[in-house]
């Protein structure tokens, strides 16, 4: 039986954080990766049914709902995802990553499976709002424990890598509703049924997978569970060692503060007073992309219906090249923000994005482009664009501290959504008004953003790679790193 938690306040000579960080890339830390960033492709298989699905939940033989009854249900999803980030944010510091990755799961994959059950409009606004309450929570537990058990060496790469993989699940739900939408293959009253009930049959391994993933050292040691946190570490060298060899000389101690659970005030303090540079930064990074990609990736499929003719039952095509330039961006970049840095990679990727938004809309505003050309310009603006994205979460995930990394993440993300959430309706107006230079207009906005942000970017960016997590946070004097020491 592990021994009492050491009381709060408490310096204790430890090495847990920097045996973590001395590890080899192995089996193990890419079944965490598989296992925990399956996340991400979740939330795209979402996305992508619910965008698909909106057509057909219009007709009687489904749902019979109306053009605004769907916009609800995307709008309850939505609230959820708020609802879930802010609540499983908090839960997760108090409770731990394991506990709240395994509790998130199985709120989504469960209200996800029932969607595809509801009698009518009523339940299926209740199980939507689950789901989102599920995804919303998943990603303040899951960035948090990826960030904790990741070597720093590669911390950047394999976040960016994770949270690229949303277009896995946004090609995946593309092609599972082009089958099962096909009434020669499945009866229209059914399809969209068996959609929801697929997404969630998929995740459900994960669930079993994720029971086997060890609990955050780094959570534990930080909650004075010394005995704990050196049980869960060596499960993870042994794991590591059975399929590298032996392990790196682990490294010697060093003083760290135990903290145990912190209240709401701490919180607030840290993210207004000592980390508020941080804070704006990640506020800018965050609500710019979310703009970006609400304004743009929801009115695809109008752009090019209304000023292209493509038909509605074919826009969906165009979806997938458009979510391959969304995945490789992360991929293929990711390696760039732990060798050439953070302020400079995130700088950079956000204000290239910008501006070549404002290139392409020009174009489109011109009529130089066709539905094809369209498309490959929007995959080379987000092939940039989720790079840029995804170094959002990293941001916020990296740069506060463990015991309020989940509600941090909470935070910004909730902010960002909610700021976001009318840029889909914005853009949408301008479409129906059929005036492209409105349309262009409307991009311009989102640019701007994404330019500010990545301004901001490279006046306060931190530059993170390579940096044990303990390293990036404050001393015990309160003094920052010395690239902040104007903080």
């Amino acid at each position: 039986m592990p021994s009492a938690p050491v009381a709060a306040g408490t310096v204790v000579q430890t090495n847990i954080p920097q045996r973590l960080d001395r590890l080899p890339w192995s089996a193990w830390h890419l079944r965490v990766v598989l296992a925990l960033g399956v996340t991400w492709t979740l939330d795209g298989l979402e996305a992508s049914l619910v965008t698909n699905l909106g057509p057909i939940l219009e007709e009687r033989s489904t749902l019979g709902l109306t053009a605004t009854q769907v916009g609800v249900t995307n709008a309850v999803y939505l609230v959820g995802q708020v609802v879930g980030a802010l609540a499983f944010g908090r839960l997760t510091d108090l409770w731990g990553r394991k506990r709240l990755f395994l509790v998130t799961l199985a709120i989504y994959l469960g209200a996800t499976g029932l969607s595809g059950l509801a009698p009518g409009l009523g339940v299926f606004c209740v199980f939507r709002f689950f789901a989102g309450t599920g995804i919303g929570g998943e990603y303040a537990a899951i960035n948090s424990a990826i960030d904790e058990l990741i070597p720093a060496r590669l911390r950047g790469r394999v976040d960016l890598a994770v949270n690229g993989s949303y277009w896995i699940g946004v090609v995946l739900g593309a092609c599972v509703t082009q089958l099962l939408l096909d009434p020669r293959v499945v009866p229209q009253a059914w399809g969209w049924r068996l959609a929801f009930l697929l997404g969630s049959v998929l995740g459900l391994g994960i669930l079993f997978v994720r029971r086997h993933m060890p609990e955050s050292p780094r959570w534990l040691l930080m909650h004075g569970r010394i005995e704990e946190s050196e049980a869960s570490l060596r499960t993870i060298e042994t794991a590591v060692a059975q399929s590298h060899g032996e392990l790196p000389e682990a490294p010697p101690r060093a003083p760290l503060r135990v903290t145990g659970a912190v209240g709401i005030l701490y919180t607030a303090r840290v993210l207004l007073k000592r980390l508020r540079r941080r804070t704006v930064l990640g506020l800018a990074l965050m609500v710019a992309q979310t703009l970006f990609y609400n304004a743009v990736f929801f009115s695809l499929a109008l752009v090019l219906t209304r000023f292209y003719g493509v038909p509605v039952d074919h826009a969906g095509r165009y979806v997938i090249p458009f979510a391959v330039g969304n995945f490789f961006g992360p991929v293929l970049l990711g390696h760039f923000f732990d060798v050439v840095g953070r302020r400079v990679m995130i700088a950079s990727t956000y204000v290239l994005s910008g501006a070549l938004l404002v290139a392409s809309g020009y174009a489109f505003q011109q009529g130089w482009l066709d539905a094809t050309t369209q498309t490959v310009s929007w995959c080379v603006v987000f092939f940039f664009a989720s790079a840029a994205a995804s170094s959002a979460y990293l941001t916020v995930s990296e740069l506060f501290p463990v015991e309020i990394r989940g509600m941090a993440i909470a935070l910004f993300y909730a902010t960002a959504t909610l700021v976001g959430a009318s840029s889909p309706a914005l853009l949408g107006a301008l479409i129906e008004s059929g005036s492209r230079p409105a349309v262009f207009h409307g991009y311009v906005v989102g640019a701007a953003a994404m330019i500010a942000a990545g301004i901001v970017a490279a006046f306060l960016g931190v530059p993170a790679e390579g940096k044990s997590l303990e390293q990036l946070q404050p001393t015990e004097a309160g003094e920052l790193p010395p690239a902040e020491a104007g903080e």
